[in-house]
């Protein structure tokens, strides 16, 4: 049975992504903060007969990403598709318990640690199966962010809600390049994808400026990003070559910063190098 990891999937874009793939006979490996949200989703999952197992985590700590792919890897030993979704903004700066701001540990550092946490069962799947599919959730915030500010990754210095979500989805973007550049030997397809302008709770967590979005309440529904990600997922256009960003089942261009293949490189060791006591710790 194809097996799909899906983050943030207690609600929203991931919530709907799992039942669109789920209906299609996918099991669902969900991961997500809220332990009612979790259990709710589950159920929702199970009254459709969708196979499932919901695991818990928050993303801001490193020590949990790192935690939940040993669970998930218990789980699985079979991963078709990984889909990079969970994330946020926030009203202002905050440093996580590893000494990260909250932004971006959120929205890169933690998919970029799971990821390469599970690359283990990702070549697995690929050498069994064809190749297996990594799916991150960016935005078109990046194009608002002219290049990644490596002299402060962690916004120290001049921190603005905007800049640290438009950092932390460009990064997004580099992450998935890199990612497939270093893995498609290994038939690892790598993609990106903007879901537009969805109503949701994401908006809830950031300063006035976010909370009054358009999108807070009149975006379109969940539904709407959750049948791009599903058909990245499933479909022969969303596969290889790797390296490409998607918009309502529509390869389109991103930014060049986005294109950068020096700054994807850098990104790439810089994250390494941030979490190397992380991942050498039991």
């Amino acid at each position: 049975m194809k097996t799909a990891v899906i983050t943030g999937a207690s609600s929203g874009i991931g919530q709907a992504t799992a039942l669109e793939l789920g209906r299609t006979g996918w099991r669902i490996i969900g991961v997500g903060r809220d332990p009612q949200r979790c259990e709710d989703a589950a159920a929702k999952l199970a009254a459709e007969d969708i196979e499932n197992d919901f695991l818990r985590a928050d993303f801001d700590s490193m020590a949990e990403v790192k935690r939940v792919a040993r669970e998930i890897a218990a789980l699985a030993d079979r991963i078709d598709a990984l889909v990079n979704n969970a994330g946020g903004v926030r009203d202002k700066r905050y440093e996580t318990v590893d000494g990260f701001e909250a932004t971006l540990a959120a929205n890169h550092l933690a998919p970029f640690l799971l990821t390469t946490e599970l690359l283990p069962i990702l070549k697995q799947t690929a050498a069994a199966h064809g190749e297996a599919r990594v799916i991150a959730v960016s935005s078109s915030a990046h194009e608002h962010m002219p290049a990644m500010n490596f002299a402060d990754l962690n916004f120290e210095n001049n921190f603005s809600t905007g800049a640290a979500y438009c950092q932390a989805k460009l990064a997004n973007l580099l992450f998935s390049k890199e990612l497939s550049r270093r893995y498609a030997e290994s038939n690892i397809v790598a993609q990106t994808m903007h879901p537009g302008v969805i109503s949701s709770n994401f908006y809830s967590y950031g300063d006035e400026s976010m909370k009054s979005h358009p999108g807070a309440q009149n975006g379109a529904p969940p539904e709407h990003a959750a049948r791009t990600i599903a058909w990245m997922a499933t479909s022969p256009e969303g596969g290889s070559p790797g390296g490409r960003y998607f918009h309502d089942k529509t390869e389109v261009e991103a930014r060049s910063q986005a294109n950068d293949d020096v700054a994807a490189q850098k990104l790439w060791e810089m994250s390494e190098e941030m979490l190397k006591d992380i991942r050498s710790s039991d």
